[in-house]
């Protein structure tokens, strides 16, 4: 099935769910449809055709 992840079609297998294409959870925030995602949600939160996902990144600065 295909994603857009962080504006970049990608594809990825039926029935993934958000942690198949989220690996590194370190100081992230991902939201799926312009909607965040709980991180204990991550495990049941499955993807479907033409999902939006955005990770976005925590960065410290001044």
């Amino acid at each position: 099935m295909h994603v857009d992840l962080n504006g970049q079609a990608h594809e990825i297998p039926d029935g993934a769910c958000l942690p198949s294409v989220v690996t590194d959870a370190r100081g992230i925030a991902v939201a799926v449809n312009g909607a965040v995602v709980c991180r204990g949600d991550w495990p049941s939160t499955m993807l479907r055709e033409h999902d939006r996902i955005e990770v976005i990144t925590a960065h410290q600065g001044g």
